[in-house]
């Protein structure tokens, strides 16, 4: 019995002990901080577009010429003008000739640029643009009028603002396409005629009475 007893009170012990220990390492664990759990996230390649100062294809193609109506078809409003110009511009190519000489008036801002623009597009041809106070000197509408090729137009913003000595330079070149041009002064002045290809005038103005009777 002492022997049983014994071991009974050594085994007691040594749970004791062991209950003791598990308690010491539960408190110690307890007061140690708890580090936050990491949470690691995939690592993704975003891709970042930048703009960049370089017009690109598309923008390039759509610029602003674009934006203007290249076709009577597009063009808003005006249908009475449109039926006009439309017979006018199947005449001329049926004919094979440049259009005739026209003028557009109305006060700013209803598209006489753009019309010039769309009837040298249905007419496969180019357009110049220049405008009456452009053309101070003689020598600015005799280069203009050089330099065209068969069929172009010529539009003439403000036309009512031309000076006498360019209207009398534009009427022989709309009527008979030619240009007179004087050499030399006095006495020894000469009028030589230079042939121009036949060619259409377009003039735009906000003030048709203000236009000499002539032009």
């Amino acid at each position: 019995l002492e022997l049983f007893g014994s071991i009974i009170i050594s085994n007691l012990n040594f749970i004791s002990h062991i209950i003791t220990m598990a308690i010491k390492r539960s408190s110690d664990s307890d007061q140690t901080p708890k580090q936050p759990r990491k949470i690691e996230t995939p690592k993704r390649n975003y891709e970042v577009t930048l703009l960049s100062p370089k017009a690109n294809t598309q923008e390039t193609e759509n610029n602003e010429e674009k934006i203007r109506p290249q076709k009577l078809a597009d063009y808003i409003g005006q249908k009475k003008l449109k039926g006009i110009l439309n017979m006018a511009i199947a005449a001329a190519k049926g004919r094979k000739e440049p259009l005739d000489h026209l003028l557009l008036y109305g006060p700013p801002g209803l598209g006489k640029t753009t019309m010039s623009l769309i009837l040298a597009a249905e007419m496969g041809v180019d357009c110049k643009i220049t405008s009456a106070p452009a053309l101070e000197r003689p020598r600015d509408i005799t280069g203009l009028l050089v330099s065209l090729k068969p069929g172009d137009i010529i539009f003439i913003d403000e036309i009512h603002r031309l000076n006498r000595m360019t209207e009398e330079l534009l009427y022989p070149a709309m009527e008979d396409f030619r240009l007179d041009v004087t050499i030399g002064k006095g006495q020894t002045a000469k009028t030589r005629s230079i042939p121009l290809p036949p060619f259409t005038l377009v003039g735009a103005t906000t003030k048709a009475g203000a236009l000499s009777s002539p032009l």
